[in-house]
């Protein structure tokens, strides 16, 4: 993803006003100090935090505190956050990943960002997605479904140490 496109996800963080946890790889051949807009860490020093590198998404996705996810739609993210019941915010980049999106929308247990016609997205989509899923009441029908996944995916192991 170009470091543009990263930025307007860090804009549409800090705009959607959640509290939020930003597990971010780095790219290659990007400096660390262009990878977030400038006065970003400061802005949202009190309403979220970004991880650079790997984080133990099990254990992450187990706290009671996540309200949704948002991500590129990968099968295994979709399974582990289903499994504990989060909405999911779509963000399709690559492969099966829209597919997976479609499928997501169509269950009812996931809402895709709009795309501009370049397949860009901007900060105010991506902020008003966020919410939506989130907090809105237009996405409440979206949390229950995806609530009830957690049910559906039992089998799936939770124990978190």
């Amino acid at each position: 993803m170009p470091v543009e496109q990263i930025h307007e996800l860090a804009y549409s963080l800090e705009l959607s006003r959640l509290h939020f946890l930003w597990i971010l790889r780095k790219p290659q051949g990007v400096d660390s100090s262009d990878l977030l807009p400038p006065g970003f860490a400061n802005r949202t020093l009190s309403q979220g935090v970004v991880l650079l590198g790997w984080a133990p998404q099990l254990e992450i996705l187990a706290h009671p505190a996540i309200g949704g996810c948002l991500f590129h739609s990968g099968w295994g993210t979709i399974v582990e956050s289903l499994g504990f019941g989060h909405p999911l915010v779509l963000l399709p980049m690559i492969a099966d990943q829209g597919l997976n999106a479609k499928l997501l929308v169509e269950k009812e247990v996931g809402y895709e960002v709009p795309r501009n016609e370049d397949g860009s997205f901007s900060r105010d989509v991506v902020a008003e997605s966020i919410r939506r899923v989130v907090v809105a009441p237009e996405g409440e029908q979206l949390r229950l479904k995806a609530a009830h996944m957690r049910s559906v995916f039992d089998n799936h192991v939770r124990t978190i140490t």
